[in-house]
């Protein structure tokens, strides 16, 4: 038997395809400004418009200093009736080539209305402007002002986790490795959404290849702007892309979840074996049916509504 589209988000697609005509053809590999038009104007929209942004959280925005001298945004959400004191550093999605702190407003603020649980999202450089480690350090540098500033903004630093979505997933996996690596901050949890943890996932999966919302082509042109030359050697760092790793000693417990119609399913089904070899605590979801970002694009469906339940629930237990 084939796969099959969750009935809900196969629903929600063909209403989207209804209302605004068909696909136009996909960017060619490479081609990094037609893919930043159109996937960072459908993120916003699927993020910020379809879905409300929470007003009730306030939020604050930092100029952090990042290990090239520079600065980078960090945008600090909080519930003022929350009286938690756990916190996240969140990284946004994108495959590594696009996104930002303001298209993922939306989402970062319902985690936070929800669950009452503070958030600082990054702002990272992207490739290929910017390539590995840049995106990275960033991330990190985040982690560490986070923990540096936990007292003046009533968290307890021995209750910070890093949670990220696709690249910003693959992005915090990769800050837990750093951070264990340096004797950086400690982490209580990182809650990894669909990561983006392979430089070699190129080669499609023709049962997957029909449902693909982030594509084999998507994929190649993100890794190759990460990486550039290097992509595919066997010495690219587990902190460049995680599914490289083999020793995860020390690392936090994970949450990570995937959706079986996903290119990056392997691969993260892959590093949750890697954790739990090492002893790492790991829960792990897959969901049948949907494909990359379903939670954003079928909010509605029950499947998304079970995702966020769980994921609001990790999140309070910090």
């Amino acid at each position: 038997m084939s796969f099959q589209l969750d009935p809900q988000v196969a629903a929600t697609l063909k209403a989207i395809a209804e209302q605004n005509g068909p696909l136009p053809p996909p960017p060619a590999v490479g081609d990094i400004q037609n893919r930043r038009s159109a996937l960072d104007g459908m993120l916003a929209w699927a993020n910020n418009t379809a879905q409300p942004i929470a007003d009730e959280v306030e939020t604050t925005d930092h100029q952090l200093a990042v290990a090239d001298g520079t600065t980078v945004l960090a945008r600090w959400y909080r519930l003022p009736s929350s009286d938690s004191r756990a916190a996240v550093v969140y990284l946004h999605g994108g495959g590594m080539i696009l996104g930002s702190v303001a298209i993922f407003d939306g989402p970062v603020s319902r985690y936070v209305a929800h669950t009452g649980v503070p958030m600082l999202s990054i702002d990272y450089r992207l490739a290929p402007e910017h390539p590995y480690p840049t995106p990275l350090e960033d991330a990190y540098a985040g982690l560490v002002w986070l923990a540096a500033h936990a007292a003046e903004l009533d968290v307890d630093a021995d209750r910070i986790a890093v949670m990220g979505d696709s690249a910003g997933g693959g992005l915090a996996a990769a800050v837990a490795i750093l951070s264990r690596d340096r004797g950086g901050p400690p982490l209580s949890h990182q809650i990894l959404l669909y990561p983006m943890l392979d430089d070699r996932t190129i080669t499609p999966d023709p049962e997957i290849l029909p449902f693909a919302g982030w594509t084999y082509s998507d994929n190649i042109t993100g890794w190759n702007a990460l990486l550039g030359e290097r992509v595919g050697n066997p010495s690219v760092d587990p902190t460049a892309a995680p599914a490289r790793l083999t020793d995860a000693t020390g690392l936090p417990p994970a949450y990570i979840e995937v959706g079986q119609l996903d290119i990056f399913r392997d691969e993260d089904i892959t590093y949750a074996l890697t954790l739990s070899h090492a002893g790492v605590p790991v829960e792990l979801h897959l969901h049948p049916g949907v494909p990359h970002e379903y939670d954003a694009i079928a909010f509605d469906a029950d499947v998304s509504w079970r995702a966020r339940a769980d994921r609001h629930r990790v999140l309070k237990s910090i």
